[in-house]
């Protein structure tokens, strides 16, 4: 609609037409031109005011028309975010000072200090399966609480900490957590990834991945699925809802070899596996080598969570812009020529 704009030339030279024809009306007329001479090069300026004005005004008018757009940062509609936190035996190594769980726990608690009060904040802890440790809240004390109550278990199920943090953002979704985290048996195992997809095909329609805005999961884990469901199809379950999850990789890529409840095992990070996840659900992975580094992380995550960069339509803007200009070149006319224009 821009193509309108053609016609405010044609109103300058329509203006320029009146004045010129005003113009042989006082060489016409001896008592009008005495009128001019007795106008101050003040008044002569004024006289030409309020028409630049209202023609500003109908420039915004058009432009309005138009629906302009800009990207603009704006509050985001985030309400619920799930703290996915990993609490397997590796956590307990040191190649994060003080060790790996110590520093997820301030990291995590510096997170739900910052993070408004109008957000809902839930956490979801995960081994050799997961469990939702708080429900989603907006009492900080109930969190920092939770963060707290870690207990360490052996097993890394990944896909079980995605699949109930799901279940945590969708209460009433119908997802069988305990059918796809044990399957049909009821014992716990690491089945298929396919098989998860599966058991999943409840009634809902599938969204483009990250365009539900109202929840997100950030992941935290230090090291490799050993059990549980496939990563990667949980995650597919999460995009199909729109769910975006922000993966942290915590720890070192070489690993470091631990001994725990019997067990001697080296733990590595899975960085390509945390990337992955993060790529399908158009999340963002984030790798933090030390206990300075996961806290930027967190702190990163917390403005991005909050606030959002978005193309907006702006046309408000400009409509209330041109009614001002229009309403000051009324109110100039009227106040120095006893008239609207």
């Amino acid at each position: 609609m821009l193509w309108l704009l053609a016609a405010v030339p044609l109103l300058v030279a329509a203006y320029l037409w009146l004045l010129a024809r005003r113009k042989k009306a006082v060489l016409r007329y001896a008592s009008l031109g005495l009128v001019k001479d007795a106008m101050t090069a003040g008044q002569q300026i004024r006289r030409h005011i309020p028409p630049l004005l209202f023609l500003l005004a109908l420039v915004l008018m058009i432009a309005a028309v138009a629906r302009p757009a800009a990207v603009i940062t704006m509050p985001n509609q985030k309400r619920l975010i799930v703290l996915a936190m990993d609490v397997s035996g590796s956590m307990r190594a040191t190649d994060v000072k003080p060790n790996r769980i110590t520093a997820a726990q301030e990291a995590a608690r510096a997170f739900v200090t910052e993070v408004p009060k109008s957000v809902r904040v839930a956490i979801v802890s995960f081994a050799g399966t997961a469990a939702v440790v708080q429900q989603p809240t907006e009492n900080r004390d109930d969190l920092l609480g939770a963060i707290e109550r870690f207990q360490l278990q052996r097993g890394t199920a990944i896909g079980s900490g995605i699949i109930v943090s799901l279940a945590t953002i969708f209460p009433d979704a119908g997802i069988d957590v305990s059918e796809l985290i044990y399957g049909a048996g009821g014992g716990p195992r690491a089945f298929p990834g396919e098989q998860v997809r599966k058991q999943d095909k409840r009634a809902f329609k599938a969204v483009a991945p990250g365009s539900y805005d109202s929840a997100a999961i950030i992941l935290l884990t230090d090291g490799q699925r050993t059990t549980g469901p496939d990563s990667v199809q949980a995650a597919k379950m999460a995009a199909e809802r729109g769910v975006r999850v922000y993966t942290v990789g915590i720890g070192t890529p070489e690993g470091e070899i631990m001994s725990f409840e019997g067990w001697s095992m080296r733990v590595r990070l899975d960085a390509e596996t945390l990337k992955q996840i993060a790529d399908l659900t158009q999340g963002e992975y984030f790798y933090a080598g030390t206990a300075t580094d996961l806290k930027k992380v967190y702190e990163t995550l917390s403005t991005r969570l909050v606030l959002e960069k978005k193309e907006t339509e702006i046309t408000a803007l400009f409509t209330g812009a041109a009614a001002a200009l229009a309403v000051l070149a009324a109110l100039l006319s009227l106040l120095w020529f006893s008239r609207i224009l």
